[in-house]
């Protein structure tokens, strides 16, 4: 049941929203673009496939169309990401031996094992099983997982999330790592990479829903899809062999079978004093094969260059690449990527057009199209690392990334990573003005704020907002989607849906990038923030 009482009809905040802006966004353009996007067609827009091309080329017809400039290197649409590929092939056989006999691991029902090494064979052969916590180093949290123990050549189990994740009140690590606010800690990403840091052989990170932020089907939907990384100078010091998720209840056998106690642990591990514990008499070998190679992808970038200050940009972004063709559910083998995120490139189509026509502001806006964001925000990260327009003088990136079909708007607005800068008042402000208010993220465990495309720059000091997503569970349309579409086939976009509400979104998005384009401000983030230092290093650029 919808509680009207808290919804605001879409026409009267079209009003509100437009009050300062001739520009209005198009809810038939945004529910064309994406059906588009969303096609069988374009097969899912998987990366380095057929529906990569058809992507990109309908994206830079569509800037083309508008009259916006080439925002690439060397006047380009495109910016070419390489990145490395690989790709299971074949069956992996996954043992562990155990005091009491061994266990035969089921490759997708019990484990998810993977490699971005560029080898055609993974083989590791019982390897010690070590249990490492939540895996994580952080010094400036006084929080080291691994002390002097030496993990190389060892399979690590580490628990998803942060240490003080769902920690009882008054417990001494409560508020250590933000709460249930998920940190990059808490991430998979960084306990791969802190795993290749130690130079494990393995690292298998203890799946549970409530933890993960998401449910086993998801991780195994997409497991049989391409993995991508950036092609890397050292892949042994920066990749581990062997890298995936364990479940809970499979973890917790192997725990038994060496005499331990996998619940008594956890709540060990929740000590800054915590220590590695062996799984005594437990290895682990995991052999499969998979194919390799070096690819080009591509971000898409358009400009619409500043009056005044040319130099400074304000940068909007979305990922365009979804799941492609991967395991099928019933006969649906395309993850379509409806709402994730070809609603989000459909916003950013949208925006373009409306600066377009609304005049060029005085700082330059570019709007970014990143490829490989679904297999670690890689285009976004590749860009951070060769950036075509300065971060020093990017001014903020606002992040797109799932809107909701419909016609209902609710006048709570979501902010993923609420306090952490000061474009949240840029978006409040805009937000009063249309009778809405901001909220932080309901389901912060999920650390949506390190899982989304404005994080590479953030990293490297680019303010960041990501603002109305639709994944975070927050009212009943999202809970839905998060619980039967979200990284399925069932992604998809139907002859019914309405982009009304998100037209009002883009409006509000709209009105806070035209705040920041025709401002001589720069927004920074909020002291304390971890990205404080990253940003402070490049001061004397913008004076």
């Amino acid at each position: 049941m919808r509680l009207k009482s808290i919804l605001v009809s879409t026409t009267a905040l079209m009003l509100m929203a437009g009050t300062a802006m001739a520009q209005q966004a198009d809810p038939a353009r945004l529910n064309e673009h994406t059906r588009v996007l969303a096609s069988d067609e374009f097969e899912g827009r998987g990366v380095a496939t057929p529906g990569e091309q058809k992507t990109v080329d309908y994206l830079v017809d569509q800037f083309t169309a508008m009259g916006l400039e080439p925002g690439g290197p060397h006047g380009q649409w495109v910016q070419v990401a390489h990145l490395s590929r690989t790709q299971q092939s074949g069956p992996a056989t996954i043992v562990a031996r155990t005091p009491g006999g061994e266990i035969a691991l089921r490759r997708g029902a019990d484990v998810l094992v993977a490699s971005d090494r560029p080898v055609d064979r993974i083989t590791v052969t019982d390897a010690p099983v070590i249990f490492a916590g939540y895996g994580v180093d952080a010094p400036e949290r006084n929080w080291d997982d691994f002390k002097d123990v030496d993990v190389r050549g060892k399979i690590i189990l580490v628990i998803v999330n942060d240490p003080d994740f769902a920690a009882p009140a008054g417990h001494p690590v409560a508020g250590r790592f933000d709460d249930n606010a998920m940190t990059f800690y808490g991430r998979w990403t960084y306990k791969f990479q802190e795993a290749a840091r130690q130079g494990a052989a393995g690292v298998l990170v203890i799946h549970d829903t409530a933890g993960a932020g998401y449910g086993w089907s998801v991780l195994e939907g997409s497991s049989t899809a391409p993995d991508f990384d950036i092609v890397r100078q050292n892949w042994e010091a920066e990749r581990v062999p062997a890298q995936g998720w364990i479940q809970g209840e499979v973890a917790q056998r192997l725990f038994e079978a060496a005499g331990l106690d996998y619940a008594q642990l956890r709540d060990q591990a929740r000590s800054e004093a915590f220590r590695p514990v062996p799984l005594e008499g437990v290895t682990m070998s995991i052999d499969f094969g998979q194919t390799h190679a070096n690819i080009e992808s591509r971000n898409v970038l358009a400009r619409i260059p500043g009056t005044e200050h040319p130099d400074q940009t304000v940068m909007y972004g979305a990922h365009w690449d979804a799941y492609g063709r991967a395991t099928p559910v019933g006969d649906d083998d395309i993850y379509n990527g409806a709402v994730d995120n070809a609603t989000g490139v459909a916003a950013i189509l949208e925006l373009a057009r409306l600066f377009r026509e609304g005049g060029a502001p005085k700082r330059s806006v570019v709007f970014a199209a990143w490829t490989a964001e679904e297999a670690g925000l890689l285009g976004a990260e590749y860009y951070s690392a060769n950036p075509v327009w300065p971060l020093e003088t990017t001014v903020a990136n606002i992040n797109i990334d799932s809107l909701l079909p419909g016609t209902e708007v609710s006048p709570e607005i979501v902010v993923i990573g609420a306090g952490k800068s000061q474009t949240d008042r840029w978006l409040e402000r805009r937000a009063v003005e249309a009778g809405r208010r901001l909220i932080p993220d309901p389901a912060p465990q999920a650390g949506g704020f390190y899982r989304s495309d404005h994080f590479p720059l953030a990293l490297r000091g680019v303010p960041a907002l990501f603002g109305i997503a639709g994944f975070t569970g927050h009212n009943e349309a999202s809970r839905d989607y998060v619980a039967n579409r979200y990284h399925k086939p069932s992604d998809e976009w139907t002859s019914d849906w309405r982009m009304d509400a998100a037209a009002v979104d883009v409006n509000l998005l709209y009105a806070v990038g035209l705040d920041l384009a025709d401002s001589d401000q720069w927004p920074e983030w909020n002291p304390g923030s971890e990205f404080e230092a990253a940003r402070a290093a490049s001061a004397d650029r913008r004076r």
